[in-house]
């Protein structure tokens, strides 16, 4: 069984961190975050489903790489 994104939010947050992400949604449930870091030049998911199969995950990522920009935003 194929298991597909419904939805992928993007979304910013200057609040805690300073970047941009996308927000994952499969059954109107959140399940992942990918978010890339301009302060920290980081870029990391967390995961708000107990399981997700590699696919599943893969599809993420691959919807991140399609939605943000890969380049950090450089700071003066």
């Amino acid at each position: 069984m194929k298991e597909n994104i419904d939805r992928a939010i993007i979304a910013s947050d200057v609040n805690e961190r300073d970047g941009i992400g996308v927000e994952i949604y499969q059954n109107n449930k959140l399940i992942a975050e990918i978010f890339r870091d301009d302060t920290d030049k980081t870029r990391t998911i967390r995961v708000f489903k107990e399981n997700i199969s590699l696919e599943l995950m893969e599809e993420c990522i691959k919807t991140f790489k399609k939605e943000i920009p890969w380049e950090f935003i450089k700071y003066e």
